[in-house]
């Protein structure tokens, strides 16, 4: 239960935003047509089945997760899983755009008042989500629990109250948001099953997910899959069969939902606490992403088809980078769209089904490959399904290019393109600094002692400890500031003196009252006349409030920069002096 708990939200959140893509697709040929949703929404059911019956094999084939990357990956070579990862990224961006604006809306139908801030809405809670995941709050089934049961019961008592009734408690929302321009086809009608299948994301998340699941792993895994699309399957049709028996069309300012809500509990009270309910566990979907997103890209900068910062996690620990490159594209995502859901969908859609395409193709080589016991069935299981979903992007693609999938097949490529390019990079890297082999020959001693010079900004409490350091540090120690004029050389020569700490002080000037080229410059003369081994100590100021160090000079940290990128050889120490304020 779990486990369900845990993985299942963004799959059964889907039902808030499926249905309705399937009626704005449907009411384009009349009102009365919009009584089709239920017909699409079994064939989509008929899809989620061979959906879960695939997964279910995944999970068996990849028990340490990773879905259709992994399959792609290791089933049918590099690319196809760099194409699959490239539609991951795609999916888990789209996935808190299209949640949050989702959200936004369930909140506006019951709050008219928040109808003119849908974007406004969106980005604040995107703000909340990000400051949550940087600072290391993980999801957990716990604090899952109760906001997913409190969804089940939601849907599940809209679809047997509203049933149970012989007409809608009350309806909500002005206006229908379509009229009828298109005659009913089958491209209508596979419009309408493409648009649809947006409910369906999430179903892989189980798969993606199979180390969590305590053991025996692989049959706890299955068991969560076949309950999520039972559980899915049932919200979904009996939705469909309110939107047909009560003709429930789309409308401005509501959303279906809300109206099939107003419809089973009125407009009262019960109906603003399930829409709130509703936007929580929207919100909670779109959280997934930012535990889902930077693992895989972890996984592509372990693979060195991103950069390596991707990788790193922060002392919470959380992969820091990751968490706000999805806050960031999301943001601008919901900006380009105003936070319109049915902008979203296309996009999402195309994402989606690519990732699932790739992963049953996987699963037919894979069997033809291993050939077990009745593989062939198998095997034409999971081709039926690669159809259909090929259908239904290919549909997508064709019908929505113009309004927004577009998108789509440029960044696809980019985004390959990116990880191609990166992945060779990385590898001429590898090859010329002989990565993985030991050199020829045994390192061998620096016949003359280290030069360490050490670049001061002014006198104080730092300068003793730095220069302590570097004299433990080399043969030589020189000790280097830059004097904006005479007068201020004097005083710095005199100060010194008196001090007499036994290190030889070089005074650069600088007329122009620069300080780091004055410094690098004098430091590059130093390395080209010197034979010996040379080290640079920069001194810093760090506070241990980090609100509070922007306030201090970086300059340190640029003269450091400028050392490594233009004098070639010298080592460079940054002494972080840590102060309480």
């Amino acid at each position: 239960m779990q486990g369900l708990v845990a993985l299942s939200l963004d799959a059964l959140s889907s039902v808030a935003y499926g249905p309705e893509a399937i009626a704005l697709v449907l009411v384009a040929a009349g009102t009365s047509r919009v009584r089709l949703t239920l017909p699409v929404t079994l064939a989509i059911v008929a899809l989620l089945t061979v959906l879960v019956v695939s997964y279910r094999q995944v999970i068996a084939v990849h028990p340490d997760g990773g879905g259709s990357y992994a399959v792609a990956r290791d089933d049918l070579g590099p690319r196809a899983g760099v194409l699959a990862a490239a539609a991951l990224v795609i999916d888990y961006v789209l996935t808190v755009a299209v949640s949050l604006a989702a959200g936004a809306a369930t909140l506006a139908s019951a709050f008219p008042a928040l109808l003119p801030y849908l974007l406004e809405t969106s980005l604040a809670v995107l703000v909340v989500l990000t400051a949550v995941n940087l600072y290391g709050i993980a999801d957990s089934a716990r604090v899952l629990m109760l906001p997913t049961l409190l969804f089940i019961v939601t849907i599940l008592g809209i679809v047997a109250v509203g049933l149970a009734r012989t007409h809608p408690a009350a309806t909500v929302g002005s206006g229908v948001v379509s009229h009828a321009d298109e005659a009913l086809g089958l491209m209508l009608l596979l419009r309408a099953f493409a648009a649809g299948c947006t409910a369906l994301t999430g179903v892989e998340a189980i798969a993606n997910g199979v180390p969590m699941f305590r053991r025996p792993r692989v049959a706890h895994a299955q068991r969560t899959e076949l309950m999520l699309g039972a559980l899915l399957g049932v919200m979904l049709v009996g939705l469909a069969l309110l939107i047909r028996r009560d003709t429930v069309v789309p409308r401005d300012g509501v959303t279906i939902l809300a109206q099939l809500t107003a419809g089973a509990f009125g407009s009262g009270r019960t109906y603003q606490a399930a829409s709130v309910i509703v936007a929580i566990a929207l919100t909670l979907a779109a959280n997934t992403s930012f535990g889902g997103l930077p693992v895989l890209l972890s996984l592509l900068a372990k693979d060195r088809r991103l950069p390596h910062l991707f990788a790193l996690r922060g002392e919470r620990p959380v992969h820091r980078y990751g968490v706000l490159a999805v806050a960031v594209a999301a943001g601008l995502l919901l900006i380009a769209v105003n936070a319109r859901t049915n902008r979203l969908l296309p996009l999402f859609a195309v994402g989606v089904f690519t990732g699932f395409t790739i992963s049953q193709i996987g699963l037919v080589t894979h069997w033809a490959r291993v050939r077990p016991p009745r593989w062939a069935g198998t095997a034409l299981l999971n081709g039926t399904g690669a159809a259909l979903t090929a259908v239904a992007t290919l549909v997508l693609l064709v019908t929505k290019f113009t309004e927004g999938a577009w998108v789509v097949v440029v960044v696809v490529p980019l985004l390959i393109a990116l990880f191609t390019r990166i992945r060779h990079y990385y590898d001429g890297m590898a090859r010329e600094l002989h990565l993985g082999t030991l050199p020829d020959r045994r390192p061998e001693p620096s016949p003359a002692g280290r030069l360490v010079i050490v670049a001061l900004q002014r006198f104080g409490a730092m300068t003793g400890p730095a220069l302590s350091a570097a004299l433990s540090l080399g043969e030589e120690t020189i000790a280097v500031i830059v004097s904006t004029d005479e007068t201020d050389a004097r005083t710095l020569r005199d100060q010194w003196e008196r001090w007499n700490p036994g290190v030889r002080l070089e005074i650069v000037p600088s007329p122009r009252e620069t300080r780091i080229r004055p410094l690098l410059e004098y430091i590059a003369r130093t390395a080209a006349q010197e034979d010996r081994p040379l080290l640079v100590l920069v001194p810093t100021v760090r506070s241990t409030r980090p609100r509070y160090r922007f306030l201090y000079d970086q300059g340190g940290i640029l003269l450091a920069e400028s050392v490594r990128e233009h004098v070639p050889g010298a080592l460079v120490c940054v002494m972080p002096c840590r102060i309480d304020t």
